[in-house]
């Protein structure tokens, strides 16, 4: 009894003490969530529960560009993204060389940067006017590359670059950390017996790291459908990712359809981390194996 009575005592404290942080939570996260759900299916004249916002966003063409528009943009980045992450964190992780040690220690460099301050320099250099055609400028006339224009800007070519220049990192660090955890005797066994690198890369290291691999590509999906400030700075009026098209709504004071894009981009999120969570699980049943 003596026992129960310290149980209940200990359970009030620890409840107390996460209190306010729970409160915090409810007021800054959850309210803002379940507000912003009700408001996407309410009439802007009257209030009443309709459809009509998220009807016009499947059916308007322009809305329709916009998704699919954020959809292709966030998939391409998420595969460049990861296909150079992982190749970088393989040689990062199995090179010797003075080169790969220099890299691992610069690499993360690109994540101090202020977002606002790496879009402008990339303007810099990957505009028309930007640094690559002040070089080419330097060319002989008449030559192929004389007077290059990129043409990276305003366009989804630019928000490519600038995404991958954050996410890569990012990425990489992710991966790194799985690939760190594979012990080199490992492989050295396998060369031992015969075994090729291609051969060791799908049956070993690939297993061993695609769960992390699938986490930063979670990631990396998550903060590019949502994503405003580069698309906002390089990305082009026709069509724009949903960040900048939901900031447009909201300018434009059509509360319930931005809420009702607000929605559809958290649904989109919530799709990735369903994939995170059912990898962590999968995870922790091939350990408890």
């Amino acid at each position: 009894m003596v026992n129960q009575k310290s149980r209940w005592k200990t359970t009030l404290v620890i409840v107390g003490m996460l209190a306010p942080a729970l409160i915090v939570a409810l007021g800054i996260v959850i309210y803002p969530i379940i507000n912003t759900v009700i408001k996407s299916f309410q009439d802007e004249a009257t209030g009443a529960f309709t459809l009509a916002n998220y009807t016009y966003l499947f059916t308007n063409k322009l809305s329709r560009a916009h998704i699919w528009y954020t959809i292709w943009v966030t998939f391409l980045t998420m595969i460049l993204a990861i296909v150079i992450s992982y190749l970088l964190a393989l040689y990062l992780r199995f090179s010797e060389s003075k080169a790969a040690k220099v890299i691992s220690s610069l690499y993360l460099l690109p994540r101090f940067i202020p977002v606002l301050v790496a879009v402008y320099a990339l303007k810099m250099i990957i505009g028309d006017s930007g640094l690559i055609n002040r070089l080419s400028l330097l060319l002989p006339e008449g030559s192929p590359l004389y007077d290059f224009k990129p043409g990276l800007l305003y366009n989804a070519k630019g928000i490519i670059i600038a995404n991958l220049w954050f996410n890569i990192p990012f990425a990489t660090m992710i991966i790194s950390a799985a690939l760190s955890g594979i012990s080199s005797s490992i492989v050295e066994s396998a060369r031992d017996v015969g075994a090729g690198k291609l051969r060791i890369f799908f049956k070993m290291i690939l297993p061993l790291s695609i769960s992390d691999v699938m986490i930063a590509a979670t990631f990396v999906f998550m903060s590019n459908v949502s994503s405003f400030t580069t698309p906002y700075l390089i990305g082009a009026n026709h069509p724009m990712m949903l960040g900048v098209y939901l900031r447009k709504q909201f300018s434009s004071r059509n509360y319930e359809l931005a809420a009702a894009v607000s929605v559809l981009i958290f649904l989109f999120s919530s799709i990735s981390a369903i994939v995170y969570i059912y990898t962590n699980l999968k995870e922790k049943e091939w350990e408890k194996d």
